[in-house]
């Protein structure tokens, strides 16, 4: 019972890695609030969830959405102990691709502003509307997602590695202007997880995928929320503006 009456926040919890953190907290006495884009599914995963656990529709894009939920999530609990940035979309495309000597498609530009919308400033909007609140109580533990494409980078990637290489970077700044306050800030980087949209994945990427990997398997959802755990607990109390990779070994492009 590590995480005994805190109160934790994840985003995009409804499913994936969001869900594994939110059941994993659960587990050991948070009250855990999720939030996602995805209604039906939010309400579901609440449910498995306990008592004291909360879901609220949030799109962390909108400034408005993530203040609104903040204010109402204090208003109900108190405090907020741990905010966990989860949520986030991919859009992959070349920058540019070419046949014979001409372009033949590029990224858009509409796919590139989605993922920085969603998976940086997404995190930053959240992180800035909690903030004062672990100043005002004294402490609190803000933990973001990367991913080892934003240590490694990755083809096709361009939106996606940008934001990851991004929050990896505020991660940083955040630990050191936060730190004086007690707060404490850290990124996960995992490797290829075994989520819903991975496994739908044809069996030809996976066995690339796995083959890639040193430890020769995907890593579970559970794993990344086994680290997430562990660097919101008191057991980490002394780690600040790091990155975890979770990623059995990998080099990614390699």
């Amino acid at each position: 019972m590590r995480m005994k009456d805190k109160v934790v926040l994840v985003t995009g919890g409804a499913a994936g890695i969001g869900k594994a953190t939110a059941l994993r907290f659960a587990g050991e006495g948070a009250r855990v609030v999720i939030c996602d884009v995805n209604e039906a599914v939010g309400q579901e995963t609440v449910k498995l969830l306990g008592k004291g656990a909360s879901f609220y529709k949030v799109n962390v894009a909108s400034r408005e959405d993530v203040q609104k939920w903040i204010d109402d999530v204090v208003a109900k609990y108190g405090r907020v102990d741990v905010i966990i940035n989860n949520a986030g979309v991919l859009r992959d495309g070349q920058l540019v691709k070419f046949k014979d000597g001409q372009m033949t498609g590029q990224m858009s530009e509409a796919d590139f502003d989605l993922v920085i919308s969603v998976n940086l400033k997404g995190v930053f909007n959240c992180t800035q509307a909690v903030s004062p609140v672990m100043i005002k109580q004294g402490g609190g533990v803000i933990l973001n997602a990367s991913s080892v494409v934003g240590l490694d980078a990755n083809f096709g990637q361009t939106n996606y590695v940008a934001t990851k290489f991004g929050v990896i970077g505020m991660t940083k700044v955040w630990a050191r202007e936060l730190g004086r306050y007690k707060v404490r800030v850290n990124a996960v980087a995992p490797g290829f997880i075994s989520t819903e949209m991975v496994t739908s994945m044809p069996e030809k990427v996976l066995e690339g995928m796995k083959s890639r990997t040193p430890l020769g398997r995907l890593g579970d959802p559970s794993d990344i929320a086994n680290a997430y755990l562990f660097l919101a607990s008191d057991e980490a109390s002394f780690i600040t503006g790091e990155v975890l990779r979770v990623d059995g070994g990998i080099v990614v492009g390699t």
